[in-house]
């Protein structure tokens, strides 16, 4: 099974607890897990190494620079955020098919029915965490048709022959700099904007479950609430974005019992070089 992470060295800790969980839950006899970076040193590369599950296989991919010159960047969302846009030109032109995931995910399930979906015509498969309010209001925004969804990238799989034939990096570059002050979650809108119409969405409660969406679901007097036995006996994976996360103060939420029972503690990675 194959794997994608894009990170910068301040997410090496985060990375090896996603790998934890995978190892521990994800369902595969092996997987090779592909690190889009421009930033780990050689000590960094054989840490993580030594680190990782022997079911994981670790290939480090550095990313020129040069080739996001121009992107639409800040504190917040680094030039990391578009590396998972160009997977398709710079991994292994034999790979055909690959699951990105963010490093603030915790795989509880296996994942095999999300990595043998069927795209169909579309370039990547994912989620939408949006709610139907703020879909017309990011259609609007982005000036989308009013069928194609805002799309959660932190989660995805992606048809690799298919985007190195259909995806255009210039594309990318120019839609963002000509909309960069419109630009809220920059890689999202721009991938809604100009590829929302070939992703095939997927069931956000069971492949990109975070405790925001939990919360809205069973809010809904219509829908029976979810309750963690039913997290833990159809959930795949869960995906901690936003800043409330279960390894930070003040966390509050029901699903970070699945970080502490499938992931690792940061504090124990702290001294990593």
């Amino acid at each position: 099974m194959n794997l994608l992470f894009s990170i910068d060295r301040n997410f090496r800790a985060l990375l090896l607890s996603c790998l934890h969980s995978i190892a521990l839950r994800g369902g595969a006899d092996s997987y090779d897990a592909y690190i889009l970076h421009s930033d780990l040193l050689p000590r960094d590369e054989d840490f993580l190494r030594a680190a990782a599950e022997e079911c994981i296989t670790l290939h480090f991919i550095p990313v020129p620079t040069e080739l996001f010159e121009g992107f639409p960047t800040s504190k917040r969302y680094p030039v990391q955020i578009y590396y998972r846009l160009a997977a398709a030109h710079v991994l292994p032109a034999e790979l055909e098919r690959i699951l990105y995931l963010d490093v603030d995910t915790i795989v509880i399930n296996p994942l095999n029915p999300l990595y043998d979906v069927d795209f169909g015509n579309n370039l990547f498969a994912a989620c939408t965490h949006t709610r139907a309010f703020l879909e017309k209001f990011n259609q609007l925004r982005l000036n989308t048709e009013k069928d194609v969804p805002y799309v959660n990238t932190g989660i995805m799989m992606m048809d690799l022959p298919r985007m190195r034939r259909e995806l255009d990096l210039n594309a990318i570059r120019e839609y963002g700099l000509a909309h960069q002050h419109q630009l809220v979650l920059p890689d999202q809108d721009i991938l809604t904007a100009l590829y929302g119409d070939r992703v095939k969405i997927v069931d956000t409660l069971r492949y990109n479950l975070s405790d925001r969406t939990l919360s809205f679901y069973n809010a809904d007097p219509l829908k029976e609430n979810l309750d963690l036995d039913w997290v833990r006996n159809n959930a795949v994976i869960i995906h901690y974005f936003g800043k409330n996360k279960p390894w930070k103060p003040n966390y509050k939420g029901i699903l970070g019992t699945f970080y502490r029972e499938y992931g690792l503690p940061l504090a124990e990675w702290s001294d990593s070089p």
